[in-house]
């Protein structure tokens, strides 16, 4: 059978549902701005930023003109970062609580064992803040224990000084560290993992109902007169968008004749909680979701981001890929061959820089552009029409919890 001809895009809805994020969404409209003036200049098309209208989340409208066609975009971005900020009001003696419980939960699972066999990279960024926030406690008892020790030589009541002045430097200390995390992300991480962990898998009550918000937003989208409804999940926010497109559909909120639907996965970490014990929901979902010819769904991520499961199947690492399986489509940003050498090598450690490096610009770009696919004149499903999946990609199961019914 002969391939369809590409539908021209001429309007579009774009959702983006950021990762564990405390941060106001705004840096996201400027990385926008920013990237996509670069990657305009370096592709040679046009695309203009202008204020959102009104809508209940933030946002911002996109014009382009690619390959001769014009485009518009409508991109909201779906706020949750407010849940976020609340799950990182732990004091310190709560977070080294978290630290012990989450350490608990991944390895007596056997989660954490078995993630070692995906990426190495996404394991150590998890064990990083254990080791950061392990080290800081040592610093704080050695300086402790040294004020101790100086104190004792002057006799009892020195020792007893020098005791009392060595807790006090150590509660400073550990105070400094956190005050400095926005630049060491130690306690920033720890949050991140125990939000997931503290439920084994399952998602907070606070976080369901801000998805069926999500939801009613994005079907009242899919009436609007568009040609795509475009949701990008990146991070931990591609396991959000799982769910809620499942939902989505599940409920018969997606129109036979209504836009194209379609979801992009970038730099996902979805095994971080497909991998746990009670993540039966998020499992189920990403099951049914990789059946459903209601949508199209292209994974991207790359070896370079040492925080994603690059390369890996969400729903065959996670152990439960049906016997129709159709999405998603895996491959990878290439990060080693979009980018030049000089920009490779100023990049390469900038880890969390990297891991938002598929939103941004790329100055060797290939097949994969953030911004014509937010953008540009074509539907996610014409765009990769045809495109083989990444040979390297890890799809078989790997998780021991395969169950998606509590």
């Amino acid at each position: 059978m002969s391939r369809p001809h590409p539908k021209s895009v001429s309007r579009r809805r774009v959702f983006y549902i950021p990762g564990y994020d405390p941060i106001h969404p705004r840096r996201y409209r400027e990385l926008y701005r920013k990237e996509g003036a670069a990657q305009a200049e370096i592709s040679g098309y046009q695309i203009a930023l202008h204020p959102a209208s009104k809508s209940e989340h933030y946002g911002w409208q996109v014009d382009a003109e690619i390959d001769g066609a014009n485009a518009h975009a409508d991109i909201e971005v779906l706020v949750w970062s407010d849940i976020v900020r609340g799950s990182m009001e732990a004091s310190i003696p709560d977070t080294y609580l978290q630290l012990v419980q989450t350490a608990w939960t991944y390895i007596a699972s056997g989660a954490l064992r078995r993630l070692m066999r995906l990426r190495k990279g996404p394991v150590i960024a998890a064990l990083y803040p254990v080791g950061m926030l392990l080290g800081q406690a040592l610093l704080g008892l050695l300086l402790w224990y040294g004020l101790w020790r100086v104190g004792a030589a002057f006799g009892s009541v020195g020792a007893w000084g020098g005791l009392l002045l060595g807790a006090a430097a150590c509660i400073t200390l550990l105070r400094w560290f956190k005050a400095k995390d926005g630049k060491i992300f130690a306690y920033y991480l720890m949050h991140d993992y125990a939000y997931s962990a503290a439920s084994n898998g399952a998602n907070p009550p606070a976080l369901e109902e801000r998805m069926r918000d999500f939801r009613c937003s994005i079907a009242s989208a899919l009436s609007e007169d568009v040609d795509e409804v475009l949701i990008v999940g990146h991070s931990s926010g591609a396991h959000l968008a799982v769910s809620i497109l499942a939902d989505l559909i599940r409920t018969g909120q997606v129109p036979a004749n209504g836009p194209a639907l379609a979801f992009l996965s970038l730099g996902q970490v979805v095994p971080m909680v497909s991998f746990l014990p009670d993540a039966h929901r998020l499992r189920a979902d990403l099951q049914y979701l990789s059946a459903q010819d209601a949508l199209t769904w292209v994974d991207v991520t790359a070896p370079g981001d040492g925080c994603a499961f690059a390369l890996c199947d969400p729903v065959s690492v996670s152990g439960v890929a049906p016997h129709n399986k159709r999405w998603p489509l895996v491959f990878s940003a290439a990060f080693t061959q979009t980018l030049s050498p000089a920009r490779w090598k100023e990049l390469r450690w900038r880890f969390f820089r990297l891991h938002f490096q598929y939103l941004c610009a790329f100055d060797r770009p290939r097949d994969y552009d953030y911004f014509q696919i937010t953008a540009g004149p074509l539907t996610l499903a014409d765009r990769y029409a045809g495109r083989p999946p990444s040979k390297s990609r890890i799809d078989h199961a790997v998780s021991k919890y395969t169950s998606v019914a509590a």
